[in-house]
């Protein structure tokens, strides 16, 4: 009988079995061996095949995934050589889509690449060898921008996103791009050529022609490609685009031939109107005169980025920053840009004006019935709105203008989807600011514009100064502000058929005697005061308010009224935005008893653009005689009464004056509602308000023919 074995020792661990073959562990070396070996086994194969046996089922296989015909008229191989993927095809054709016509969307005598495998792997679909021999591509949009023939899926075509190539050697290649939404169609023919500078190892030399909305251009340009870039060199790009009276010269490095992202390129564009260029992208900007500007130029995913931005447009010069990003549905503008110098001629297109009539002093135009017009009457590129979102910021610090006190423009533009806001619109004037506010609904047909424009106090002389008159002795202020609604797709068609009002008030101060006297034709004061050589003693103003209400762009006095230390003034009649006519008539009334006053209505008429004033009115002629003819009948002393003012005027309650009140709200000094002042016309009844037909007759004259 056989020993038992002993028993293991107190506390010794008990001893493992043997591994036995069939474990988990020898399974999965069996398998990675396997799977291992039938890799090389298929690289072998590959390789000594040429993977030629996979010419019909590369055919079917990309046929199905891209819903084309696909066809390899010669030799075909694929296969790994050593590690990247070696693909050449001869006689290689891809169709287009059904909608974009016949013919095929791709097609080469030849086609040779080394494509790296890892970058199938990640994605990123690099290739390190490319050469291309009598190529056809054949890159279109359809006529709604929703389809494009690069794009295989059935889903919204994607943009143009070529593979990574390192080392590119083609020859009779020509692509062609239709954009019929943009209105671009283009022809460019690529081939290589050796570089005679022995730092470059070839280069890729392209040029073309086509049309963008209906005006021709032409390029021309070269990829020269050194040779670091086998190792993983740059490229550099030569760029030369002519049309639409534009020259545009880009030069740089790219990461690679096709490799954009991240490049550093510079460009330098000069040409007769900015506005040209932006048009080939369906953008609006106002035009401009000849203009020349540099930036450096770089892309970044969806965005292209224009960076340290110089040059001029005119007489202007403008800096700053741009991009434009390809969102959807509309392109993204935005920008941030800064003038020293804007020349009022550069700045009248930005509210309609063309530059050229701005800088031939010919923005006032003649109609054919002779009178002039000076509002702008370019209309608004509804259409081009549709295209583009937006967002600028944009500062002046000073505008060039003889006799315009204007500087420190600030703007705020913001485009989204046809509404446009101009708001800041601010710059300052004269020690005063004017801070705007301006919405331009283009979702509406005609354009619908809100206007909120309003003038901080602003001391009066230095105003009067900045316009050319003499400031002296004048210490007054005043503010303003102008709420309108308009409909049209001009500014002249927009006010002509504006609502709202109108308001500029005088608080207390004091004005140069002399201008004051004047305007009011108080000849007694005017010549007391020049004989006591105290001309240029100011003159209180108490309050005033020149107030208009605005009805289907014709513009009532509501009311005019200034009430100064000595004398009341009144004004009547009103301004018209649809023909531009003047019909405005002040006259003063005495507070005191003053032998010599005209107590005659200042008539002010013509038109915006030519305006006139008439001093020796009818009433004053009419006063004249009476003078003269009681000079003859009674005494020469007699001819004087007729001049005599007994100085009834009564004085402004300055509550409602300085609060812009309307006519219907202002009271005299004793609470007591005014009957002298109201809206519309120059001429006033005893009552002091227009008779129905004096107001029909000055709608009448306003109206005129437009």
């Amino acid at each position: 009988m056989a020993e038992e074995p002993p028993p293991p020792a107190s506390g010794a661990a008990p001893a493992r079995p043997a591994r036995a073959l069939g474990t988990p562990l020898a399974s999965v070396i069996a398998a990675v061996t396997t799977i291992l070996g039938l890799l090389v086994l298929a690289w072998t194969i590959l390789f000594v095949t040429k993977g030629r046996f996979l010419k019909s089922s590369f055919e079917k296989v990309v046929a199905a995934q891209t819903h084309r015909n696909v066809h390899v008229g010669g030799d075909f191989q694929l296969y790994f050589a050593p590690f990247n993927v070696k693909f050449l095809a001869e006689g290689l054709t891809v169709s287009n889509p059904e909608w974009a016509g016949r013919g095929n969307f791709f097609s080469a005598k030849k086609i040779d690449s080394r494509i790296s495998t890892w970058s199938l792997i990640t994605g990123n679909r690099r290739i390190n060898w490319l050469g291309l021999e009598d190529g056809h591509v054949d890159l279109q949009w359809d006529k709604e921008g929703r389809r494009n023939t690069w794009t295989f899926s059935e889903e919204k075509g994607e943009p143009l996103d070529l593979p990574i190539i390192r080392r590119a050697l083609v020859q009779g290649t020509m692509i062609r791009y239709v954009d019929p939404r943009m209105r671009i169609a283009a022809g460019i023919r690529i081939h290589t050529v050796e570089a005679r500078d022995t730092a470059f190892a070839s280069a890729i030399r392209f040029d073309g022609n086509g049309t963008a909305r209906g005006t021709r251009f032409t390029l021309a340009g070269a990829l020269l490609t050194p040779n670091a870039t086998v190792a993983g060199g740059q490229n550099q790009l030569q760029l030369h685009i002519e049309g639409v009276r534009t020259r545009i010269d880009v030069a740089g490095t790219l990461p690679g031939a096709t490799e954009i992202e991240g490049a550093d390129l510079h460009m330098d564009a000069r040409g007769q109107n900015l506005a040209d260029v932006f048009s080939v992208a369906g953008i609006a900007v106002p035009d401009t005169r000849n203009y020349r500007l540099r930036a450096d130029l770089t892309k970044s995913g969806d965005e292209w980025r224009f960076t340290r931005l110089r040059g001029r447009f005119g007489a202007s010069d403008l800096a700053g920053r741009f991009t434009v990003a390809m969102k959807e549905p509309r392109l993204l503008l935005t920008a941030d840009l800064t003038t020293r110098v804007l020349d009022i001629v550069d700045a009248g297109p930005f509210i309609g004006y063309s530059p050229q009539a701005s800088a031939a002093g010919a923005v006032v135009t003649t109609q054919a019935t002779g009178t002039p017009r000076i509002l702008p009457d370019a209309p608004l590129r509804v259409e081009a709105l549709r295209n583009f979102d937006a967002k600028v910021d944009w500062k002046v610090r000073t505008v060039r203008a003889k006799s315009l006190p204007v500087s420190n423009i600030t703007l705020g533009l913001d485009l989204n989807d046809r509404l446009l806001k101009l708001s800041p619109l601010n710059f300052s004037m004269a020690r005063g600011t004017v801070n705007s506010d301006i919405t331009i609904n283009a979702r509406r047909d005609p354009v619908f514009t809100d206007y909120d424009i309003r003038l901080s106090p602003t001391p009066m002389g230095v105003l009067l100064a900045g316009f050319g008159v003499e400031e002296s002795g004048t210490t007054g202020t005043l503010k303003a502000r102008a709420q309108m609604t308009g409909s049209g797709n001009s500014v002249r068609d927009s006010l002509a058929n504006s609502n709202g009002r109108i308001a500029v008030i005088l608080p207390k101060g004091s004005f140069w005697t002399r201008n004051v006297q004047l305007s009011e034709l108080d000849i007694g004061v005017f010549i007391q005061k020049m004989f006591e050589k105290k001309l240029k003693e100011p003159v209180q103003i108490n309050c005033g308010l020149i107030g208009f209400s605005v009805r289907n762009g014709i513009a009532a006095a509501d009311p005019i009224l200034i009430d100064t230390e000595k004398n009341v003034m009144l004004g009547r009649g009103g301004f018209s935005f649809k023909n531009e006519t003047l019909d405005l008539a002040f006259r003063a009334d005495s507070k005191k008893f003053s032998l010599f006053s005209g107590q005659s209505p200042v008539g002010i008429g013509g038109y915006f653009a030519r305006p006139s004033i008439d001093v020796i009115s009818p009433e004053l002629v009419g006063r004249a005689g009476a003078g003269l003819g009681l000079g003859v009948l009674a005494s020469p002393f007699a001819g004087v009464i007729a001049f005599v003012d007994v100085g009834d005027a009564k004085a402004a309650d300055c509550g409602p004056v300085l609060a812009g009140a309307s006519a219907r709200a202002q009271r005299t000094d004793k609470g007591k509602p005014r009957d002298d002042v109201g809206k519309g016309t120059t001429a006033k009844s005893e009552s002091g308000k227009a008779s129905k037909g004096e107001r029909k007759e000055q709608r009448k004259k306003f109206l005129g023919i437009f």
